[in-house]
């Protein structure tokens, strides 16, 4: 029996894609398989394996059924042949370069990615050999002269964290395209739910799971989704071989729990967060909101066109600039002071001094955000809550 087909809606598939309980004893959830080895009947059934040339399970950093129940889920709803669980965004995205890239290879990077990424590119990767030059990739116009024959990887987020630029996505993939190269896009901030880039061009995803994939802030864990050629390296060489971040059966369990409610809750982040985000930026203490769905936002039409809705993220910044910055977010009473995002609960913080860090003060001045710049992730608590507790904070600091 098949509980779903693949003209099924999002959250049909989102819910039952993938397992059918009656393979399982009818248990509703897909089991936790808790095993690091898995045994074979023959000597040659494991050789075959190893081999490649049978199916089954050999070693549970390189498969596990629980992870494989959330694998195939996973490609279903970002519409991709097959795709990969790791143990965080980290150990997805460095499973797509370590694997893909060579000494001597070169990547173009937006200038804008999360703190971590950048620091992999900027103070790391180029220490084997890979070149990286960072491009403003929400003008597509800059990148065939960035391109050299040597470019292996395009990477972008879209919309980037923390500032919210949106970068086009097809236009970026038809250049790529017709130069030989792969474009690999974050696309943890939208999910499947918002944006889908394999449908509009890309060649791989990636994502950390942690975020609204998860939704409730108690796992950490990464996806890649593309090509099942792509895959199937990526598995049996950047994680195998190469970084071994193989996710848990139990974080895989918990993605699979927080995909159940996914096109729910983001509904809510985004109908909440786009009513904020006008809150915001019609409070006189406010100097900039950046969030897609505002008519002053840049790229507020390429949004409309290739995300469904805009999305639970705010950056915004106070007109008393960092001060002012860290009054206010001292000054809130519900949204809770910590990094991360995509959970139940209102997050803020302090891109400069947290999750970006890893840019020194010219090179985030360079890179598209300021250090008074302050990060909201929209929960799922009501919006009254929410709009007393920003504006509330607004008010004190005023005072």
């Amino acid at each position: 029996m098949r509980n779903d087909s693949p003209k099924s809606g999002f959250a049909t598939r989102a819910i039952h894609h993938g397992y059918d309980p009656l393979d399982y004893h009818g248990a509703l959830n897909p089991p936790v398989f808790l095993t690091s080895t898995y045994a074979f009947d023959r000597s040659d059934t494991g050789s075959a394996r190893f081999a490649g040339a049978a199916q089954g399970y050999v070693y549970s950093r390189v498969g596990n059924p629980t992870a494989s129940v959330l694998e195939s889920r996973i490609a279903a709803l970002e519409e991709g042949e097959a795709a990969l669980a790791t143990s965080s965004g980290m150990g997805a995205l460095t499973a797509v370069l370590w694997t893909l890239l060579n000494a001597g290879d070169e990547i173009i990077a937006d200038k804008t990615l999360y703190g971590c990424t950048f620091s992999l590119l900027r103070h790391h990767i180029q220490r084997f050999g890979v070149a990286v030059r960072f491009v403003d990739l929400t003008d597509p116009a800059a990148l065939p002269a960035a391109l050299s024959s040597k470019t292996r990887v395009v990477l972008t987020e879209t919309p980037a964290n923390p500032n919210m630029r949106v970068v086009d996505i097809a236009a970026c993939a038809e250049i790529c395209r017709r130069a030989g190269c792969l474009l690999v896009v974050d696309n943890t901030y939208c999910t499947p739910y918002l944006q889908r880039p394999l449908s509009l061009g890309a060649d791989l995803v990636v994502h950390s799971a942690t975020k609204y994939l998860g939704g409730h802030g108690d796992l950490l864990a990464g996806i890649v989704v593309g090509s099942k050629a792509h895959i199937e390296q990526l598995r049996f060489i950047g994680v195998k071989e190469l970084n071994g971040a193989c996710i848990s059966a139990i974080d895989a369990f918990l993605v699979l729990r927080g995909l159940k409610t996914l096109s729910l809750r983001m509904e809510r982040h985004c109908q909440t967060a786009r009513r904020l985000a006008s809150d915001l930026e019609a409070a006189p203490q406010v100097a900039r909101v950046d969030y897609p769905g505002l008519d002053s936002h840049p790229q507020r039409a390429l949004a409309g066109r290739q995300m469904k809705a805009f999305g639970g993220m705010i950056a915004l910044e106070l007109k008393g600039g960092l001060a002012a910055g860290r009054a206010f977010m001292d000054a809130l009473k519900l949204a809770t002071r910590a990094v991360s995002l995509g959970d139940a609960e209102t997050l803020v913080q302090h891109p400069a001094s947290m999750t970006h860090a890893t840019y020194d003060s010219e090179e985030r001045l360079r890179h598209g955000f300021t250090d008074g710049l302050i990060r909201l992730s929209v929960g799922l608590e009501d919006y009254e809550d929410l709009r007393d507790d920003l504006l509330g904070a607004l008010a004190r600091i005023a005072r």
